[in-house]
């Protein structure tokens, strides 16, 4: 059996940044990283035991260099760095399953902890055949594309809810409940990573239950930007995207891998 454990920040234990900046930029940053290090160790013993030959931890947080890596359990593989041919470097159809650790919700979620789609200051929405999706869906589609599906997501209550609506048989655990962008109750990272190991195990258990999440073609995004300019951009000169309106644009792709 192999595994991906993907590592974002923003939806671990403990984690809720501060207001009018990124979460990089704030004094929380520091213990997310280590949070975020704590929690995948968590489920990559969880893993191990249960008899999984190869995990890879793949750092996507921001431009990908974020975690201490020597602090890692010695026996997974780290994706770290940008330019990959798509997202889950190093994963194919031979896997078995995909992780998703400190995952948040997508932007547009009320009382969601720094809720946002790929990047807090750039785009409003993000829609897919009509759908509003964040994060964990888009990734869970890259994913599915391989035949590969998610059992396992950790974020704040939001984010478990928004994963469950499209995954209802992934196992879950809940860090924190959002009560704004920056505002939660957060369970004890301790008790977190207790959680997250217990929860993996049952993942591993119900591998056969577990489905690719996967996207109708032809794929259709949409893309909401916060900035008129931003949307200018994206449209101007050889591009597939079309402007909609003054702040959306719009293209259509066979799979999904073809735009992510």
């Amino acid at each position: 059996m192999k595994f991906v454990i993907a590592v974002d920040c923003e939806g671990l234990a403990c984690v809720v940044g501060a207001p009018g900046s990124t979460l990089n930029e704030t004094r929380n940053f520091a213990f997310a990283c280590a949070e975020a290090v704590r929690e995948a160790n968590a489920a990559a013993r969880a893993l191990f035991d249960a008899g999984a030959e190869r995990v890879i931890v793949w750092d996507n947080h921001g431009g990908s260099l974020n975690l201490d890596y020597e602090a890692l359990d010695e026996r997974v593989d780290i994706a770290l760095g940008v330019g990959f041919p798509h997202r889950f470097p190093g994963m194919d159809e031979t896997f078995s399953g995909v992780l998703l650790i400190g995952y948040h919700p997508r932007d547009n979620t009320e009382d969601g902890v720094i809720a946002h789609t790929f990047s807090s200051r750039a785009y409003q929405w993000i829609k897919v055949n009509g759908v509003e999706m964040g994060e964990i869906g888009l990734d869970a589609a890259v994913a599915g594309e391989l035949g590969v599906p998610v059992i396992f997501v950790a974020s704040d209550d939001k984010g478990v809810a928004e994963a469950k609506q499209i995954m209802p048989w992934v196992e879950t655990v809940t860090t924190k409940w959002g009560f704004g962008w920056n505002a939660a109750i957060s369970k004890h990272p301790k008790r977190v990573e207790r959680e997250i190991y217990e929860s993996v195990r049952r993942a591993v258990e119900r591998l056969h239950e577990m489905k690719p999440f996967k996207l109708q073609s032809p794929i259709h995004v949409q893309i909401r930007y916060k900035r008129l300019e931003d949307a200018e951009r994206a449209t101007r000169g050889a591009t597939i995207w079309r402007r909609i309106d003054p702040y959306t644009v719009e293209a259509t792709f066979e799979r999904i891998t073809d735009w992510l």
